[in-house]
């Protein structure tokens, strides 16, 4: 998929910057769709700085436009998809102080999915310059940390491609195995 991104980032030059924050900002209301693709884009077309920063900006401006959307639109919706996650339903209850500072550590928490970050936020009562704010700032560690794993994944020969894979196959396997044994009472 970044190969894609970066084909277009190529063939519109003077636009790449503006094609990867359009890309960021659907990604983020879409909100089921990862966005490393995007960051390991802007990495190797515009550095390891540049892009990532230019990531953060497309993620940043991406949630704030998700949390606006789903505001307006998703107001009524059910909190079923909350349900995995205790923290995040306890958010669609916080205002101020305290939905500023659970805002900010599931941002920092890679596990927790970004849409439904954005989600819980958008349904719950947190006003928007709260969530903008420990949104962004949540945003900066994690994504630094994603740009740091994507840029070496990226500089990798393909020896350690191979090893990277062999251990998400034998990863997935062990979790699979896991989830298929029955559990006793």
């Amino acid at each position: 998929m970044e190969d894609r991104l970066i084909y277009y980032f190529q063939e519109y030059e003077h636009f790449a910057i503006f094609i990867s924050i359009g890309i960021s900002i659907i990604v983020a209301v879409l909100g089921v769709i990862p966005s490393f693709f995007v960051t390991a884009a802007n990495l190797i077309f515009f550095g390891f700085w540049m892009g990532t920063f230019i990531s953060f900006v497309g993620e940043a401006i991406g949630a704030i436009i998700a949390f606006y959307l789903y505001r307006k639109g998703l107001k009524q919706f059910s909190q079923k998809p909350l349900d995995k996650y205790p923290k995040l339903k306890r958010l669609v209850h916080l205002k101020g102080k305290d939905a500023f500072y659970l805002i900010l550590s599931l941002r920092l928490l890679p596990f927790v999915p970004s849409g439904l970050v954005t989600l819980a936020g958008a349904i719950g009562s947190v006003s928007f310059i709260t969530f903008a704010i420990a949104s962004s700032i949540g945003k900066i560690p994690a994504l630094l940390i994603e740009a740091y794993s994507v840029y070496q994944i990226t500089q990798f020969e393909w020896q350690g491609k191979m090893i990277l894979s062999i251990a998400a196959i034998y990863l997935i396997f062990v979790v699979w195995k896991k989830r298929k044994q029955p559990t006793s009472v």
